[in-house]
């Protein structure tokens, strides 16, 4: 969480409530957020049941939203599946409901229930989607970096201050040049920004195509070969001097004026958030990670000499703070 590494100050409220002789009723009810979809299992699923299958999440596009599953299978790779193509994916195709757009609260929920029913590998899951779903596809994972090893966005666009998220994903944009519903700039916004972070994306514009550049990107079978070629990044710990380590020592803090402790103990560094204790792994001399499971990590800052200034915090959010005392200080 954005606050993880930082001391938290909490204020308690307590508001004083009358009771009285007589007592509301009160029963226990449950509300329960519907969501249909497509399944699709690969061939051989059923026969073995110790393999693990790498899972697309498709989300179509805004046409096909409503209550009538049929019309997923207008585009995509729910209309290859219907005309018999075989993949070797779970494919997950949800329906969003009319006029309502994705939630990536919701397609968050789905996923986790998927793959509590299903034998999904949790290295290899992929998103795609298209129109409404391409930008369903960026907001999903932004949200939920953690979740993902590779995102295929087709003719969409999203928040381009949020894309820093992206740094570790692994991404393969489309769009048509000739595009008159969603614009070409829409993708390449996105791109140019990621591009800052992750030098790796892929962006394919098709010079000829228009809003339906999804047709040619589906069917053709470079995007699923590309797919599977990915999977989960997790940070990889390295091994940094000791006289590196040393510099990162001291006091930070940030715009809050919330305070965090840096230490050296026993060669490793520590992070110390009020009373907790952080053990923070480096992935190269400036990157620590405390969690393989997720992307959340500290960068140390230095300035043009050299000198350690500051850090900033990579979780749900973008913080910084600077250093204010150094290693013996401190102490």
């Amino acid at each position: 969480m954005r606050g993880v590494l930082f001391k938290k100050v909490s204020l308690l409220f307590v508001l004083a409530v009358s009771v009285t002789l007589v007592k509301a009723q009160q029963t226990a009810q449950k509300f329960i957020q519907e969501t249909q979809y497509l399944l699709y299992l690969p061939e051989g699923y059923g026969s073995d049941t110790t393999t693990r299958w790498p899972l697309i999440l498709f989300l179509h596009g805004s046409g096909e939203s409503g209550t009538d599953l049929e019309k997923i299978k207008v585009h995509g790779p729910p209309k290859l599946i219907e005309a018999g193509k075989k993949f070797p994916f779970i494919v997950v195709s949800p329906q969003a409901p009319p006029q309502t757009g994705w939630k990536a609260e919701v397609l968050k929920g789905l996923l986790g229930d998927i793959k509590k029913k299903y034998r999904v590998d949790n290295d290899r899951v992929y998103l795609t989607g298209l129109s409404m779903g391409g930008f369903g596809t960026w907001d999903l994972s932004e949200k939920y970096p953690d979740e993902f090893a590779a995102i295929a966005p087709i003719c969409g666009g999203g928040d381009a201050g949020k894309v820093w998220k992206l740094r570790h994903m692994p991404v393969w944009c489309f769009h048509g040049a000739k595009d008159n519903v969603v614009p070409v700039a829409s993708s390449q916004i996105m791109v140019d920004a990621l591009r800052k972070y992750n030098p790796g994306v892929k962006f394919t514009i098709y010079p000829e195509a228009d809003h339906n550049s999804w047709e040619v990107t589906y069917n053709n079978d470079s995007l699923y070969t590309w797919f599977l070629s990915q999977k989960k990044f997790r940070y990889k710990p390295v091994m940094v001097q000791q006289k590196i380590l040393k510099e990162y020592e001291g006091l930070y803090t940030n715009a809050k004026n919330d305070t965090l402790k840096i230490v050296l103990e026993n060669e490793k560094l520590i992070a110390k958030p009020g009373r907790n204790t952080i053990e923070l792994k480096a992935s190269s001399d400036t990157n620590f990670f405390w969690d393989t499971e997720s992307v959340n990590e500290v960068q140390f800052l230095r300035d043009k000499k050299g000198t350690v200034t500051g850090l900033s915090i990579l979780t749900d959010e973008k913080e910084e703070a600077r250093k204010i005392i150094a290693a013996k200080k401190a102490r």
